[in-house]
Formats: C-alpha cells, sequence, structure tokens
C-alpha cells in the first residue's frame, strides 16, 4: 500500500479493536484466514476489494469506513488538481508478487453515509496473469478512460477500450485487469448494500 495518509489496515484494526473482537473471530465471519487479516491490519497487503468487503459486512461497518477522510454531509467535490497529489491506494488485486497493479484514487472520502465509492483507478502493465477471481455483494460500473482493460467475469471475457463502459453484478467471480501489457485509467464506481 502507497497511501501514508489513509492507512487502511490500522483503520480496520481500531474499528475491530473498538468492539472488542479478536482477528479470530474476524476470520470466522468473513470467511478469510486470520493470516490474511493480520496481513491486512499491519499494512502488508491490501488485497482487491473483494476481502475489504468482508471485512467490512464481518464489523458491520460500511466499506467506505476504511478510507473515510472526514464526514462532511453535504456535496463532496474533488478537484483534479487534489486528485493528482493524493496518495493513492494500491490494491494486490490478488496477484501477491504484484502490489502496485492498481492504484485507487478514491473521489468521495469525505462523504458520510455513502452507499457508492467512486474511484479513479490507474492500471499498470503486468505480465502476472495468475490473478486470482472475486465476488462480493453489490453492483460496478466501469468508465474506461484511456488505454484498454479486460474483465474476466464468470466464464467470459470482455475487452474494453477507451469510451467504453461495462456494468455488472459484483456477486459473479470477476477479474479487472490491464490488456496485456497495456495500462489504462478508469473510472469505477462500486456500489455495496448495506
Amino acid at each position: 500500500m502507497s497511501n501514508n495518509n489513509n492507512p487502511v489496515g490500522s483503520k480496520i484494526k481500531g474499528i475491530r479493536e473498538t468492539k472488542n473482537l479478536s482477528i479470530e473471530q474476524i476470520a470466522e465471519r468473513s470467511g478469510l484466514s486470520a493470516d490474511q487479516i493480520n496481513s491486512i491490519e499491519n499494512d502488508v497487503n491490501l488485497p482487491s476489494l473483494g476481502p475489504l468487503i468482508k471485512i467490512a459486512r464481518a464489523l458491520g461497518v460500511r466499506l467506505g469506513t476504511f478510507m473515510d477522510d472526514n464526514d462532511a454531509l453535504g456535496p463532496v467535490v474533488t478537484r483534479a488538481k487534489d486528485r493528482e497529489s493524493d496518495s493513492s491506494i494500491s490494491f494486490s488485486n490478488g496477484a501477491t508478487d504484484a502490489r502496485k497493479h492498481m492504484e485507487y484514487h478514491p473521489l468521495a472520502q469525505q462523504k458520510a453515509g455513502r452507499h457508492m465509492e467512486p474511484f479513479i483507478i490507474d492500471i499498470h502493465p503486468t505480465d502476472n496473469l495468475d490473478y486470482k477471481l472475486s465476488h462480493h455483494e453489490g453492483e460496478e460500473f466501469i468508465y474506461v478512460m484511456e488505454g484498454e482493460i479486460e474483465l474476466v467475469y464468470g466464464k467470459e471475457k470482455y475487452s474494453l477500450h477507451q469510451g467504453d463502459t461495462i456494468y455488472y453484478d459484483s456477486i459473479v467471480k470477476h477479474h479487472l485487469h490491464g490488456a496485456p501489457g497495456k495500462s489504462a485509467k478508469i473510472l469505477a464506481l462500486v456500489y455495496i448494500p448495506f
């Protein structure tokens, strides 16, 4: 994880401790291993959104709680100049040796009580095709701003280019990555019912 201003792992640990829950209890509730949760809490490895959503459910909080900065009730504006200078959140996306595969730039960290998580995501080229499909409750909408991406969705594979969009149910196993050897920039909206 590259974001020092937004330590997702320590927020998860803080919420878990506030609720007097052990790592083992969260592991049991989420279906993840205790080692994986420990690794996430210590910011050693931040996985794709799927496991984070499972941890959020196990803790009884929104996914956005892990990324919140403040609690603005009104509209939240994120200026392009601020987004470019911010620290992003890097997810491994299931590839343990490619933890810089995707950089997420959250667009609504200050919005309290939100049900959508909007991101600009920079996807870097990777030769690692050993990715792991994930799934979670909710829906996702992707708009390709630059480059080319591939979405493995169930047994299908979709190739998307600049200007293309896709809207899908996240409960179906999926994996999003750049087309082989290509980088991309996408707008992603993740909706998770709470």
